[in-house]
């Protein structure tokens, strides 16, 4: 697609055109001068400007703007947060729920060359104000008069501010971020950290290769049912809105909801993370099967592992060629992807590398062969910088490899397989436990909503195999115990059983997927009042 951009005295080819290898889409023809964002969603709102290009809500009610409003409202809010102090290189902390404010807040942060910084809206106050500490936020986006009053005076915009008719909307100076984003991530210390992209808010080469991957395509629609300030909803949302097609965000995550709206916006793409699949598939069947998806030309998993029964059923639903995953970390030393039908041929995979390297290694360092458990190492190959930078922590470097925590191995085919993140790991009696093996045989329990295995204290075998479960809709507690030994006996060895359950009322994993076992446990610590089963 050759487009000229005369409006702001720039050209650009950039081609979202899919070409295939191993079935995993890659951009056809690399730009040949990159425009800023700024200077690209001006481009869209004057090329494409009455076309939808963001759409936030639900299949009952959303709002919704065109290009050439949203490019206004970016305006806008960026002249905005300069008069506030914010510019280039400045980071501005986002604490909106999902809604058209945090999306235009990203946009008006490229505007003026400042780095959009996303957070939970619904962080504790000390947790939130560590977070801003670490990124020193020239402005805070989305707070609350009351809880303004602890960010020891930095600027604010009050949580759904939009700037009136009276601010200038008119395009601003072109602008470059140093860095499009930088999220948080509590990671497996449990400390905040910011992650602050390697690229600036530039159109390049390897966002087309994502865009494809994901499904994005002209004229397509992207459907994001995830909290926007994780990595994978925030990327999405973004580079779908970027590549000039229309994104719909939902203010939250319900099951039912989600497709609905892929039935009332004709979603070609789809975001998920296996919670939400499984939270979808336990509907009922006259609901889950009641809804037309035959617009989905791509929904792609992430975040979690994805249990093997999980992926079949959906494959059975929405066909095999549909259903895809990804696994990389927001640092994005490098990802790997792999269709449904690749699966089948590979059961268990990830997929094979679509941007940079990955290798397994032993604890001392060694490569191991294929078929091998070890850790699993990346790093970037073709750029001359690095893919992001860490504020608030250090990563684990051996050499210019670096090891996200993952434990797992590769075939002679180069796919990768996930055994489960190397501080989960348990060790019982010298036998290595990954939970997330134990949890996917427990979530195929129709009585189960969700679960987290943990180890804890064994004086006999070192650690024991503790599971919480929060059992279904329904389902009444009282002789689940007994229900679930026996449904675990044909899916687990007996050294894998847990010989402890506990039960909550509250969902173990939150929209994203994201599950904080190393907490659990310690929290499990301090009272263990866990029966032991026989």
């Amino acid at each position: 697609m050759d487009r000229t951009a005369s409006t702001v005295g720039q050209r650009q080819r950039f081609c979202w055109v899919a070409s295939t290898s191993r079935n995993v889409t890659r951009m056809a023809e690399q730009p040949t001068e990159a425009l800023s964002y700024a200077a690209h969603l001006t481009f869209l709102a004057e090329s494409q400007g009455d076309q939808a290009a963001l759409t936030v809500g639900t299949a009952d009610s959303a709002e919704t703007l065109t290009f050439a409003e949203f490019d206004v409202a970016a305006n806008r809010m960026g002249r905005h947060l300069q008069s506030l102090g914010a510019g280039v290189g400045d980071f501005v902390t986002i604490a909106e729920p999902n809604s058209v404010e945090f999306v235009v807040a990203c946009a008006a942060c490229w505007k003026i060359g400042a780095i959009p910084q996303p957070v939970s809206s619904r962080l504790p106050g000390r947790e939130l104000e560590a977070i801003i500490e670490l990124a020193d936020a020239a402005v805070v986006v989305g707070i609350e008069e009351e809880r303004a009053a602890g960010l020891g005076g930095r600027a604010t915009v009050a949580l759904g501010f939009r700037p009136g008719d009276d601010v200038d909307g008119s395009p601003l100076p072109d602008a470059v971020s140093p860095a499009w984003k930088a999220p948080t991530s509590g990671g497996s210390t449990g400390r905040p950290k910011l992650i602050v992209s390697g690229d600036p808010s530039r159109l390049a080469a390897s966002q087309a290769t994502l865009g494809t991957g994901l499904g994005i395509r002209l004229g397509g629609t992207m459907l994001i049912p995830g909290p926007l300030y994780h990595n994978g909803p925030l990327v999405w949302s973004l580079t779908n809105l970027i590549a000039g097609a229309h994104t719909v965000v939902l203010p939250r995550f319900d099951a039912e909801g989600t497709l609905a709206a892929i039935q009332k916006f004709k979603a070609t793409a789809l975001y998920l993370v296996p919670t939400m699949m499984q939270r979808m598939w336990k509907l009922e069947d006259d609901t889950k099967f009641a809804y037309d998806l035959s617009s989905l030309e791509r929904a792609v998993h992430l975040a979690e592992p994805c249990p093997p029964w999980l992926k079949e059923v959906w494959m059975d639903w929405i066909g095999p060629e549909v259903l895809w995953e990804l696994y990389g970390g927001t640092e994005g030393q490098s990802a790997t992807m792999l269709s449904g039908t690749d699966w089948l041929a590979h059961r268990g995979s990830v997929g094979v590398p679509i941007s940079g390297e990955i290798k397994i290694f032993d604890d001392d360092g060694a490569e191991l062969p294929a078929g091998e458990v070890g850790g699993v190492w990346m790093r970037p190959v073709g750029r001359d910088t690095p893919t992001y930078r860490y504020i608030g922590a250090e990563p684990e470097r051996m050499g210019d490899w670096e090891c996200l925590g993952d434990i797992g191995w590769m075939d002679e085919d180069g796919f990768l397989y996930l055994a489960d993140r190397r501080t989960d790991m348990i060790l019982v009696g010298g036998a290595n436990i990954y939970p997330a093996e134990i949890e996917a045989a427990i979530g195929e329990s129709p009585l189960v909503q969700s679960s987290a295995v943990i180890g804890l204290p064994d004086d006999d075998k070192g650690n024991r195999v503790h599971a919480i479960v929060q059992p279904a809709e329904g389902t009444a507690v009282e002789g689940l115990q007994e229900q679930l030994i026996d449904f675990l006996g044909d899916r687990l060895v007996r050294y894998k059983m847990p010989r402890t359950f506990e039960f909550v009322e509250f969902p173990l994993r939150d929209d994203a997927g994201k599950v904080r076992r190393k907490q659990m446990r310690a929290e499990r610590l301090e009272s263990d009042t866990t029966t032991e089963t026989t």
